[in-house]
């Protein structure tokens, strides 16, 4: 009867244990973009990745597309800890820190080598725990890349980009850097983009290759003008309420998964470059390369106007670091 007692007593500890043992955690994930560009590919490993990474303890529910909601959503749920991650344009940061306003800056960055050194490195770090205070950690950088104009007319001269209603972000040193090349700013809802454009209600957008090929907007606006004026990167924020119920070992799960998502993503749009810009003269549009000397102009416009309206919120100190680096690094 005692080893009845005894067996029982297992099974009932082995039972009630099970569960425990098989219990796991679901993170939510939400950013802006679509299943098919780069982004979206490489959240769908950072899935795949984690959940066999961690043995199956961690699974991943995704909401591309923005389908959770606008940048404000994401954010406001990752800092309340009902969203546990997702990721968005660094711009839409600077509300929280004007620091980040650094990377609004035009033609600061001039590679994605240069990027990477940025970014990986103590400045882009520095620049992520400014988040801290509202309960996001910055994981780390993934890109979009750097931005070009899609118009529904040639640009290729500061002259031709004079008047462009072009679609811009509602932040403050996009909109200044849009008008000191002489265009006229428009903010539109990413949502709406499309839509806009393809309506007249903006005559084009700044934006990278993957993004405008992904989102369909070669086959609404002809002309892509090369001017690589802005790096555009995508912070990976963690909720820090979340991070903070993990331990080490799974923490240390995430941060390995993410390493490479990181480096499949920022491979894949780095390498579909050259095939969107084929693709978009196959669809009979017209790829515009500015030439040095008119590149030079654009700089000049925007350097003084963009750098002497912002001197405090964009922090001389951190543009001055990110170009000594730059320098340093014969870059």
């Amino acid at each position: 009867m005692k080893i009845c007692r005894v067996i029982l007593s297992l099974f009932t500890i082995l039972a009630l244990s099970a569960p425990m043992a098989q219990a796991g955690m679901t993170i939510k994930l939400a950013h802006p973009n679509v299943p098919a560009h780069p982004m979206g590919q490489g959240y769908e490993l950072f899935k795949k990745d984690l959940k066999e990474r961690s043995n199956g303890f961690f699974d991943v529910q995704i909401y591309d597309s923005s389908k959770y909601g606008n940048f404000d959503a994401v954010a406001q749920g990752i800092s309340m800890g009902v969203l546990q991650m997702g990721s968005d344009g660094v711009s839409n940061f600077s509300v929280f820190n004007p620091k980040l306003m650094m990377f609004d800056m035009p033609f600061v960055i001039p590679s994605y080598e240069a990027s990477d050194l940025i970014t990986d490195g103590p400045i882009g770090q520095e620049l992520a725990k400014g988040l801290e205070a509202n309960n996001i950690i910055g994981l780390g950088y993934i890109e979009i890349g750097f931005k070009n104009i899609f118009s529904d007319r040639p640009i290729r001269t500061l002259e031709d980009a004079k008047d462009l209603k072009i679609r811009s972000t509602h932040s403050k040193a996009h909109i200044e850097l849009l008008q000191s090349l002489g265009m006229n700013p428009t903010p539109v809802a990413w949502g709406e983009v499309y839509t806009a454009l393809q309506q007249g209600t903006v005559d084009g957008i700044d934006i990278d290759l993957n993004l405008a090929f992904f989102n369909k907007f070669p086959e609404i606006t002809k002309y892509v003008t090369l001017t690589r004026s802005v790096y555009a990167p995508h912070l990976v924020m963690v909720s820090k309420p979340f991070w903070n119920k993990l331990n080490e070992e799974q923490q240390q799960w995430i941060r390995e998964s993410f390493k490479v998502m990181q480096t499949f993503e920022r491979a894949e749009v780095r390498k579909n470059e050259e095939m969107i810009l084929k693709e978009i003269i196959a669809m009979g549009g017209e790829v515009i390369e500015l030439t040095p000397e008119e590149r030079e102009r654009w700089v000049k416009a925007s350097q003084k106007a963009v750098f002497e309206k912002f001197p405090v919120e964009m922090s001389p100190e951190i543009v001055n670091a990110v170009r000594e680096t730059i320098k340093k690094n014969n870059m």
